[in-house]
């Protein structure tokens, strides 16, 4: 079979591995769309938050089918489309354990979930980044149609917290540099789109009748972002922090926290959310694909993980594989 490896020094390649064979208690997938990840651009250059060792074939973000089940397998029968959690115990799928960058891997039944009729694979391999948007949303409180949602930054978590925040009926108000981000934010319900600037905490007034966002769901990962978060904010507002600059430092004005009795928390991941965003998602029939800007079959897997790391501005760049036993 064909696989993503990554082994050392910035180098990646499509090899040629064995079909691995389920043990009693795992079942085969075969890879049918695999998102790229920042991350992976993390584990590439060898600076992964946990310990890993090349090689490794990475892809945490997927969508497969069930072609293959151990005997002691129930949960899940061969034709079964399924999407998998990625943090598995001490363990994370796709960067300590080689991932779905690949025509066919393993995985138990305990990380996986069924994905819905009405869903495409291009849609469930979205539902990993997506799912720590929600989280993001759901962890700011009872956030509905009568909060405005600021959010800051439109990458593939900022847009996904878009698509949450109004999904649940706010009015989200998304800042970003990039133009065609900002349009992508508005197919996905964002109600304004804005462009930093000093003059971003007035525009910000003025589109909430001068009380300042409820909400402000900061996704950038810039220290900047973050620290402005607490002028954008109004009253009581709900500040989340979801976007990550380990190490950064940023001057900030401490004392409108008190201020403004701001409540302020940070995410990572979306841990046990997944089967309540698969819901979500079902419901509302939010459609995730156009954060999807480029695809490539499994083969060209180079040339598509090259884009991503050349930061070419992509929003989201999927492999696909249609292969079978």
């Amino acid at each position: 079979m064909k696989a993503l490896q990554f082994t050392g020094d910035a180098n990646r390649r499509v090899v040629d591995l064995d079909t691995p064979r389920p043990a009693a208690d795992e079942v085969l997938v075969a890879a049918r769309s695999v998102g790229i990840c920042h991350s992976d651009v993390e584990l590439l250059e060898g600076r992964y938050i946990i310990p890993f060792e090349y090689p490794v074939v990475p892809g945490h973000e997927w969508a497969g089918e069930v072609v293959a089940r151990g005997e002691d397998v129930t949960e899940f029968a061969v034709g079964d489309r399924v999407i998998g959690e990625c943090v598995i115990g001490t363990d994370h799928f796709g960067f300590s354990i080689s991932g779905a960058a690949a025509e066919f891997f393993l995985a138990k039944p305990s990380w996986l979930h069924r994905v819905p009729d009405t869903m495409t694979s291009t849609q469930a391999a979205l539902v990993e980044p997506f799912s720590c948007g929600y989280y993001a949303v759901t962890q700011a409180g009872d956030v509905d149609a009568s909060d405005t949602v600021v959010v800051l930054g439109a990458g593939p978590i900022g847009l996904g917290v878009v698509a949450a925040a109004a999904g649940r009926g706010a009015r989200v108000v998304v800042v970003d540099r990039n133009e065609d981000r900002l349009a992508l934010a508005g197919k996905l319900g964002a109600d304004e789109g804005l462009t930093p600037g000093d003059d971003l905490e007035d525009r910000v007034r003025a589109s909430t009748s001068g009380r300042g966002a409820d909400v402000v769901v900061e996704a950038s990962g810039s220290t900047a972002a973050m620290a402005s978060a607490l002028r954008l904010a109004g009253f009581r507002a709900r500040l989340v922090n979801v976007g990550i600059d380990v190490g950064g430092t940023a001057s900030a004005e401490l004392g409108l926290i008190q201020a403004k009795e701001l409540t302020i928390r940070g995410t990572i991941g979306s841990p046990g959310v997944w089967a309540r965003t698969l819901r979500f998602l079902e419901r509302t029939r939010i459609d995730l694909s156009p954060l999807v800007t480029a695809s490539f079959p499994l083969a060209r897997a180079e040339e598509a993980v090259d884009l991503v790391h050349r930061g070419t501005g992509q929003v989201k760049v999927h492999l696909t594989s249609e292969a079978t036993l």
